[in-house]
């Protein structure tokens, strides 16, 4: 069971994911299809309505994630779920933009070692920080990152065109 390579027909590049509010370009990742099974330790991620969703695969068809608020407004725990209550019958990616600091071993039992952890934050604690913590020892969101700048980029335009305008009414 190997993942396609760059280049053969079924190889897609987040085509449809990489314009999802907050979420950056990932160059290089694969698409599962049918019943692959990905790498141990891999950064899997899937579409959810505006943002992309994070989990860590940990062998046998189970993921490990931050459910957050998968749940309705409540938030979830970190937990080991089954691949396909993973996807939510949507694809998955294999992220492989950034190599593991860590062995695949080492990054599941990380992720592991967090299940049942219920400290979810959507701007400081989400299933991106998760996997960036499991993968390189650092909790860390891009999604979060680009959403935030966005809206610094918004409020210095919106405080110029304010200030313009007064500026002109004096």
């Amino acid at each position: 069971m190997r993942l396609f390579k760059r280049g053969e027909n079924h190889d897609v590049s987040f085509s449809g994911c990489e314009r999802v509010p907050f979420g950056r370009q990932l160059r290089g990742d694969w698409l599962l299809v049918g019943d692959q099974e990905p790498p141990l330790g891999s950064h899997l991620v899937t579409p959810r309505r505006g943002y992309l969703h994070h989990g860590i695969y940990a062998g046998a068809r189970k993921v490990v994630h931050y459910s957050g608020l998968a749940h309705g407004l409540r938030r979830g725990p970190v937990e080991e779920v089954s691949f396909a209550h993973f996807a939510r019958a949507q694809r998955i990616w294999v992220r492989s933009d950034a190599p593991s600091d860590f062995g695949v071993q080492e990054v599941v039992r990380r992720a592991r070692s967090r299940v049942g952890e219920n400290r979810y934050r959507l701007l400081t604690n989400n299933c991106e920080h998760f996997c960036e913590w499991c993968l390189h020892g650092t909790a860390r969101s891009f999604q979060v990152e680009a959403w935030l700048a966005r809206l610094r980029f918004t409020l210095r335009a919106t405080l110029r065109l304010f200030a313009g305008r007064h500026a002109v009414s004096r």
